[in-house]
């Protein structure tokens, strides 16, 4: 197969018919390919969401039938998210693939002047590092933790788990609006120089740091768990916060763990991580939530931080690569 059978261009109504077999394609592979945590859109949806410009799908077409695509956005943050590239099937991934960001490129060539590119390659898109590496992508290794609240001796570690007693001038409390201002000062300063605003430019700025925290305090991106939130205060002054989301109302996740600098190395982030995975269990040992796991990411190479979910009963899953591509100058 050659380029000159390719043809690459973005999902318009008159394709639909043609194009729900690769997406549903797409879908039967998207746990088991891709990680995903939950089933993706239904066709119906993600024509919905296509309609609505929440994303863009880019359409590979050999010999006018597709055959893979692209899905990005522009919509949730400042940087372009590249969702997803797929082919039917999993045949000639690298060539479609290739095709597809090149064309990629050229339609995101304006808006690249003023935003990254990010893309989580989960799954089988690892396989394209060398492809993509080509356009000029950087990477950062991302590792994915779990605590499963059944199967394995998750609980067991934690309960085993012995914390040196606060210093009298520590508390922990739960989210509350009040603590919102602190928050973003806080998160701001911590991930500023961070790996993850190389890919979310968002933590360069308290601009953009307060668009991150207003959407998971107001479930945008997914259901926010106030009383799981844990907020560390010195003298009755926050000084850290761990954040707790649920997706599709059994997944918890966490999204955000920040300290002021000046209160780092005292382990006091394992505080706040321990009250907030034990405010879980006692959701689910009440029955007030069927939460199955807690999970979160971080960088594959930041050991101190690998450690401290070990200890505290977490279980590294898997690791992929988070891609991104710097601004066009």
């Amino acid at each position: 197969m050659t380029e000159n059978n390719f043809e690459a261009r973005l999902l318009t109504s008159d394709d639909y018919k043609g194009f729900a077999s690769v997406y549903e394609d797409f879908r039967s592979r998207a746990v088991s390919e891709y990680k995903f945590e939950l089933d993706p859109l239904s066709y119906e949806d993600f024509v919905e969401s296509v309609e609505k410009k929440l994303i863009e799908c880019l359409v590979l077409y050999e010999d006018s039938i597709p055959s893979a695509f692209l899905v990005y956005t522009t919509a949730i943050s400042e940087a372009i998210e590249l969702n997803i590239i797929h082919c039917f099937d999993m045949e000639n991934i690298v060539e479609r693939s290739s095709y597809l960001i090149k064309k990629f490129l050229e339609l995101t060539k304006t808006e690249r002047t003023e935003k990254i590119v990010c893309y989580p390659m989960l799954g089988s898109q690892k396989s394209l590092i060398g492809e993509i590496a080509r356009y000029g992508f950087k990477f950062v290794g991302i590792a994915v933790l779990r605590f499963m609240m059944e199967g394995t001796n998750s609980r067991e570690i934690l309960n085993l788990t012995h914390l040196e007693p606060l210093e009298s001038c520590y508390t922990i409390d739960s989210w509350s609006e009040k603590y919102f201002d602190s928050a973003v000062e806080i998160v701001q300063e911590s991930f500023d120089t961070s790996a993850d605003a190389l890919f979310d430019p968002r933590f360069k700025s308290l601009e953009g740091t307060n668009d991150i925290i207003t959407k998971i305090v107001k479930d945008i991106y997914a259901e926010f768990l106030p009383e799981a939130t844990s907020v560390l205060l010195c003298n009755n002054i926050p000084v850290g916060f761990c954040f707790m989301n649920l997706t599709g109302g059994t997944i918890a996740n966490i999204p955000i763990v920040a300290i002021k600098k000046e209160h780092q190395g005292k382990g006091l982030s394992k505080h706040m991580l321990k009250n907030s995975v034990e405010k879980l269990i006692s959701y689910v040992d009440n029955g007030e939530k069927h939460i199955t796991e807690v999970n979160t990411t971080t960088e594959t190479n930041n050991f101190q931080a690998l450690k401290m979910y070990r200890h505290l009963g977490f279980k590294e899953d898997y690791n992929y690569p988070q891609s991104y591509l710097p601004i066009k100058k």
